[in-house]
């Protein structure tokens, strides 16, 4: 616990008190920065007044897009495994000339 520090972040207008890891701590204001900037799109976008309904749409929306995330990512390391492969291929013709 000695590397960590306590921070209060803001989301849907209510403070949370955390305790992060330092060098962590950007990188969690920045994602609670981005959950409240999407409450805000949702709110002002769509006929959501609900802080819970805002709440789960965003929820929504981030679950939708680490899935998308994880799929893309899935894609460029098998597409990377099979090009490697190939590179790895010619390269070993190419010594054993």
């Amino acid at each position: 616990m000695a590397d960590e520090i306590a921070i209060t972040i803001n989301i849907a207008s209510r403070p949370y008190r955390l305790y992060v890891k330092k060098d962590e701590e950007e990188a969690v204001r920045r994602a609670a920065k981005n959950v409240d900037e999407q409450i805000g799109h949702y709110a002002n976008n769509f006929s959501y007044n609900d802080k819970q309904d805002l709440l789960a749409m965003v929820a929504l929306h981030f679950a939708i897009t680490g899935e998308a995330s994880e799929k893309e990512a899935k894609f460029v390391n098998e597409q990377l495994h099979e090009s490697l492969l190939e590179i790895d291929s010619i390269l070993s013709e190419t010594l054993k000339d």
